[in-house]
Parts: structure tokens; C-alpha cells; sequence
């Protein structure tokens, strides 16, 4: 059975999507983006943008008891390649370096809101 995961600590959905949904134990995170949820403004600069992208990630999974240690998968979309490094050493700073997920980071031309990264994660009950 399939359970949608909705939490006012992150972004709403800008379309016909849920933040998550919850299916046989596992957790699908929707693409978040660098929008603050109590201002509803994006923030900018990619470290700024990658910190707020982390957190929303991070209060989704809370709503739905987990937390990174959970993930499983992680997809990282970036506008560009030249902020991987910085983007990288703050993604890291939110992980268990005991339970790093599976990840792959591709360059994109555009992304929503002319963002600079957007994430999605999967994660799974323990």
C-alpha cells in the first residue's frame, strides 16, 4: 500500500506530485529544490542553496521516521559540474560516512525555478 509523505517543514509540491510516498518500506523523496519552507523564497548561492536543498530532504524523511542513515539512493542534479566540489563536502556534512548512500551527480542545463541543484532520495525502513 502506497502512503503519501507531506511535512509543512519542506516546500510544497509546484505540481501534480507529493513530496514522498511510502511504499513496502521503502521512501521515494521527490526532487528537492533550495526553497525555504517558512518563507516560501529560494535561497541562492550554492552553498546556501545545497545546506536548504539537505534540509528539506532532511524534514521529509523525519516526517516519515527516518533519517539519513536511511537512504539508500541519492540523485543529484547540478547546473553546473564547477560546484560539485563545494556542493560534495556539504552533502557530505549531512551523512553517516558509516552509511553513505548509492549516488550518481549529472550536469544539468536547466532546472526548475532556474535553481542550481535540486535532490531526490530513496530510503528504506530498517
Amino acid at each position: 500500500m502506497k502512503k503519501i509523505i507531506n511535512t509543512v517543514n519542506a516546500p510544497a509540491a509546484i505540481g501534480p506530485y507529493s513530496q514522498a510516498n511510502m511504499a513496502n518500506g521503502v521512501l521515494y523523496i521527490s526532487g528537492q529544490i533550495p526553497v525555504d519552507p517558512a518563507t516560501g523564497k529560494l535561497v541562492e548561492g550554492i552553498e546556501k542553496e545545497t545546506h536548504q536543498v539537505m534540509k528539506n530532504l532532511e524534514a521529509v524523511l523525519t516526517e516519515a521516521g527516518m533519517t539519513f542513515k536511511n537512504v539508500v539512493k541519492a540523485t543529484i542534479f547540478l547546473k553546473s559540474m564547477d560546484d560539485f566540489a563545494v556542493m560534495n563536502d556539504i552533502y557530505a556534512s549531512y551523512l553517516d560516512p558509516e552509511s553513505y548512500p548509492a549516488r550518481e551527480t549529472v550536469q544539468v542545463s536547466c532546472l526548475p525555478k532556474n535553481v542550481d541543484i535540486e535532490i531526490s532520495m530513496i530510503a528504506h525502513q530498517d
